[in-house]
């Protein structure tokens, strides 16, 4: 309730919910009412050095409990000291040749490999790509509408040429599906009581379907049969596999196509600045990552082997 009320994203409450059960589960399910900041402390530093979990995970269990302390048992923790720190690790991102980004779309089939092009022609997340609806794809403009992105931010992006016809016949196909669902009373997921309220039958609406729906609907908790997008897990899985079954030998993830698509516009001259607003990055320094993998060098440099 105290999460929503503060409109924090459906991926955090599950996080803060899990990991306020594993807190509670820790120490023997006690109440969180008799505990406090010394059992706070014992159960981040078992989380860094028993089960080693990276630092960011310890960042997030630890936002969660000082939510839960703050917001929810009206007892805000006090500065703790004493924690073992999670080892923080710094990787450069996993970036994709050209020649790797092709191979790797060769194996993949519609719709996965639609959505692993738009999420390199676009630099969507894997989350904006799924979550995709028909009404944030501008065909004729060339360009995508990523809504409520990371931060709850909107921005715009550009749709590549070469996803605009395969897209347009994909949209084509999915309108005998919307039009089943339609006469079946099924309505798409995740536009919230509040907009439901104000537009009842956007649920039910060309314009609000998912561009890539899952195969399956189910029903909610009020009875009514609804269809979700196309699951994170299918487009990731299938990814992997496609880098394997193609003898790559990085380590690819769907995430590398989003860091194939900054590093390569920055190769390509593109302005970093602008790079950040395609990403919709906060800050600079976070897109700054892209110079320490391309072509020419973290600096532009060029190598002295490359003059003898």
């Amino acid at each position: 309730m105290r999460l929503r009320e503060r409109r924090y994203s459906v991926r955090t409450e599950q996080a803060y919910v899990f990991w306020i059960r594993r807190f509670v589960q820790h120490h023997g399910r006690r109440h969180p009412k008799e505990l406090g900041e010394p059992a706070v402390r014992d159960y981040l530093s078992h989380l860094a050095t028993v089960d080693r979990v990276a630092a960011s995970t310890q960042n997030q269990a630890l936002a969660a409990l000082t939510f839960l302390y703050d917001a929810v048992l009206k007892r805000p923790l006090e500065r703790i000291d004493g924690i073992a720190p999670a080892r923080r690790s710094r990787h450069v991102p996993v970036v994709l040749s050209q020649r790797e980004v092709r191979v790797l779309l060769g194996r993949l089939r519609d719709p996965l490999r639609l959505c692993a092009m738009l999420m390199y022609g676009s630099g969507l997340r894997v989350s904006e790509c799924v979550s995709l609806r028909v009404k944030d794809v501008d065909l004729d403009r060339g360009e995508i509408v990523v809504r409520s992105g990371k931060g709850g931010k909107d921005r715009r992006t550009p749709l590549a040429e070469r996803c605009v016809v395969p897209l347009r016949r994909w949209l084509s196909g999915r309108e005998s599906l919307y039009r089943a669902d339609q006469r079946a009373s099924v309505r798409v997921t995740g536009l919230g009581e509040a907009l439901e309220r104000k537009y009842p039958s956007a649920a039910s609406e060309w314009g609000w379907s998912y561009v890539f729906p899952a195969a399956r609907t189910f029903r909610d908790r009020d009875g009514m049969r609804r269809r979700h997008h196309l699951h994170e897990t299918v487009l990731q899985r299938a990814i992997k596999d496609a880098a394997i079954s193609a003898g790559l030998s990085k380590r690819v993830s769907s995430h590398s196509l989003r860091h194939s698509f900054a590093t390569h516009l920055l190769e390509a001259g593109a302005d970093i600045r602008t790079v950040q607003e395609l990403l919709g990055h906060t800050d600079v320094r976070t897109t700054m990552i892209y110079t320490h993998v391309l072509n020419r060098g973290g600096l532009g440099v060029q190598s002295p082997v490359d003059r003898l």
